[in-house]
């Protein structure tokens, strides 16, 4: 077996790594229940699996003698950008739109009562502030 066979053979075995990372995010995204469950699971599972396949495909480039092609590594850099970024700015949305269902703060002093939101205003008391 030649140190180029069992190079293939590694390279083999981290796209079915990276491949089981994308299944199990997508398995995450139909099967959870919660919305933030539910944007976990692809962000960090998905990620995951889609940069080692990007990194099979510019190791076989590279050990077959080829340049990498300038898109997977654009890809990787977007990806790695984008993703984090994206998930915070829809967890921080959804959290805004939560607000009455968030849970209530602790209480910093024993004697003192637990401090609370103030509820909701509906919608037609945000027109009359506009």
């Amino acid at each position: 077996m030649s140190s180029q066979d069992l190079f293939k053979l590694l390279l083999s075995g981290l796209l079915l790594f990276g491949t089981f990372f994308i299944v199990i995010g997508a398995f995450g995204l139909v099967k959870l229940d919660d919305f933030f469950r539910r944007l976990h699971a692809p962000t960090k599972a998905s990620t995951l699996g889609v940069g080692c396949i990007l990194a099979v495909s510019v190791s076989y480039h590279l050990v077959l003698g080829e340049d990498p092609q300038p898109r997977e590594l654009l890809i990787t850099v977007f990806l790695f950008i984008t993703a984090p970024v994206s998930a915070h700015l829809m967890a921080k949305a959804a959290l805004s739109l939560m607000l009455d269902k968030r849970p209530l703060p602790p209480a910093t002093d024993p004697n003192q009562e637990q401090c609370t939101l103030p509820p909701p205003a509906s919608h037609a008391e945000k027109k009359d502030r506009c």
